[in-house]
């Protein structure tokens, strides 16, 4: 049986060399093997699609979702891009040593599920690829998991060991003796090294460049002509009155977009906005009324209902600053042939209800429609305004439309914040919260969390399992069972007591290699807290029976299962980022093995200094 399991594994681990299957097939085709050879039955085979791991991997998904759809990552992003400068290597040393600080105190899956969207965007905008700084954000969360003991499970699980054998546990910060120096190494490792050795893989996670997006509306559609910020004043015949009272458009050629509510006896810094006023709106003193007409008609109206005129930014900040939030956005849609709307006459700027939309630009044959009647012609193409939901929606309902560009991924980028920005902070803050404290299991925690942020519509289900990467999942859940059948074959103990036992005849020094080796060769293709469990209880009987302390070993157990930087199901994070960075199962191999030798090396030397044999 034993013999058979090898020959599973080497299978396993040459078709993710080979690449030629996509990681999550591979590891299909790997755990049904395992049943039809016997090694395992049927709970035993399927026990990873309802491993805790798992789950909490896919709500970790749907939280990174929520902070990217909430506007948290575009903005952090930027934070990162205006530290950063334009320098590459300055970007990649702040999101390596944030993942690493982060993941001292929050799961690695968690840490690198919140990091992942920011990292992408962040490179893009800096203008190098994310297939540049993933990897680093991966091996970063899991080497910064070393600087607490409540950082990965394998600190616990060797500190628990120890208790169990009769000695004294690890203290809380005690592995930040060996982990900030590893992880300092791990820093000028990617910062000198590792960065040339990452691939240049152009995955198409691009985001959306708002600004140049809107530039080229701009150009397009001419949206700059017209677009006027009105405050009402105190005098203003229009304070107390609603909008059907005026007839806007009948009398003065004028269309109202958007009302910013700033009413002097509202609460000190609460505002609030009608993105879409209709007849039956209310307008009040202080008033912020957006709109689009003509310079002589806007004139006119500034005189007859004392209106005073707020500046302008430059246009491209202000139609990001003041017509796209987090719940409303702008799209450019075309009009087939065959669309109901053809021959139908609408007039530009105004929000037509049944369609859920705001004309802001028509342009035809690519040239601008001033006109402000358009009589809607196969091929016009729009410049609309409407909740991002509703764009969303446009593409099931009027399928003779044609949505243009990737409104989902530009609503990821804006950088304003609203009161669900705040829920799925705090709902990400709660799960941290639950974690540090253990106050529920860490999958618990990621499914509450994930749960706050759907119930409160922070994300659409729908753009929710969107944002889950699948391939990831099932790779990892599919894997599982290969930790399972090593060791109840006994294949694990077997190679273990084996090396073990020749090492320790020789010095104590080669033995901690030993340990450090044979535990990250597992580390590999077992989960790290497998891993733990199965070489604590024969690293503290080697160590006992030489005679020698049993501390050393067990902190380079659980150094050595966090070093799985060689393949992409050796950890959670690694195989999280292997999609969206677009790696090959060789550039781990490639850009890890310099990593772990130095890894190695550096624990080899400090660990028996600082916990003496």
């Amino acid at each position: 049986m034993i013999y058979l399991m090898l020959v599973i594994l080497v299978i396993t681990i040459g078709l993710f060399v080979w690449g030629k299957f996509t990681p999550d097939i591979v590891a299909l085709i790997s755990m049904i093997s395992l049943f039809l050879t016997g090694i395992l039955d049927v709970t035993e085979t399927l026990s990873g699609f309802s491993n805790p791991t798992v789950i909490m991997i896919a709500a970790l998904f749907i939280i990174g979702e929520g902070i990217a759809q909430t506007g948290w990552t575009a903005m952090a992003g930027k934070k990162f891009v205006e530290w950063a400068g334009k320098s590459v290597p300055k970007l990649l040393v702040i999101v390596t040593l944030g993942a690493g600080v982060l993941s001292g105190f929050v799961s690695n899956t968690g840490t690198v599920a919140t990091l992942m969207p920011l990292t992408i965007s962040s490179a893009w905008s800096i203008g190098t690829l994310p297939s540049k700084m993933l990897m680093p954000v991966a091996f970063g969360s899991n080497t910064g998991g070393l600087l607490t003991l409540t950082g990965t499970p394998p600190n616990i699980i060797a500190s628990n060991a120890l208790i169990d054998a009769g000695f004294e546990g690890f203290s809380f910060f005690e592995f930040g003796l060996i982990g900030l120096p590893l992880l300092i190494i791990a820093l000028l490792y990617f910062r000198y090294i590792g960065y040339r050795l990452l691939p240049k893989n152009n995955t198409n996670n691009k985001p959306v460049d708002i600004e140049s997006t809107l530039h080229n509306w701009i150009e397009a559609y001419k949206v700059d002509n017209g677009y006027y910020r009105l405050r009402i004043r105190l005098l203003s015949p229009l304070i107390n009155t609603k909008i059907e009272d005026w007839q806007f458009e009948r009398r003065y050629n004028v269309s109202i977009i958007r009302l910013k509510r700033r009413h002097p006896n509202v609460l000190k810094g609460i505002q609030s906005f009608e993105e879409f006023p209709d007849p039956s709106t209310d307008l009040q003193y202080h008033d912020i009324i957006t709109v689009k007409g003509e310079t002589e008609d806007i004139n006119k109206l500034m005189i007859v209902f004392r209106l005073g005129l707020l500046p302008l930014e430059p246009i491209t900040d202000e139609l990001k600053h003041n017509l796209i939030n987090q719940e409303v956005g702008m799209t450019e849609v075309i009009v087939n042939p065959n669309s109901i709307l053809v021959g139908r006459t609408y007039k530009l700027g105004d929000y037509f209800k049944r369609l859920g939309i705001q004309l802001l630009g028509a342009s035809r044959n690519n040239k601008p429609l001033l006109d402000k009647e358009i009589k809607v012609k196969a091929g016009d193409a729009f410049l609309i305004r409407s909740t991002w939901e509703r764009i969303d929606d446009l593409k099931k309902q009027h399928e003779n439309l044609v949505i243009c560009g990737s409104p989902e991924g530009m609503a990821k980028n804006v950088e304003s914040l609203n009161a669900k920005s705040f829920i799925a902070l705090g709902a990400l803050l709660l799960m941290i919260v639950f974690m540090v404290f253990k106050i529920v299991p860490g999958s618990i925690a990621a499914l509450i969390s994930a749960g706050i942020i759907l119930l409160t519509g922070c994300v659409p289900v729908a753009k929710a399992y969107k944002g889950i990467s699948w391939t990831s999942v099932v790779m990892i859940a599919a894997m599982i069972p290969m930790g399972i059948a090593l060791q109840k074959t006994g294949t694990a103990q077997v190679i273990a007591n084996g090396l073990v036992t020749y090492l320790g005849s020789i010095h104590p020094v080669l033995l901690l290699g030993g340990v450090f080796l044979l535990t990250t060769v597992f580390s590999q293709v077992i989960n790290n807290s497998a891993t733990a469990v199965l070489m604590a209880p024969i690293a503290i009987l080697a160590a006992s029976s030489l005679n020698l302390s049993p501390e050393p070993f067990m902190i380079v157990v659980a150094i050595s299962a966090s070093t799985a930087f060689l393949t992409p199901i050796g950890t959670t994070t690694n195989a999280m980022v292997m999609t969206a960075g677009g790696y090959k199962f060789m550039n781990y191999m490639k850009v890890g093995a310099p990593l772990l030798l130095l890894l190695f090396i550096i624990s080899l030397i400090l660990v028996p200094i600082l916990w003496p044999f």
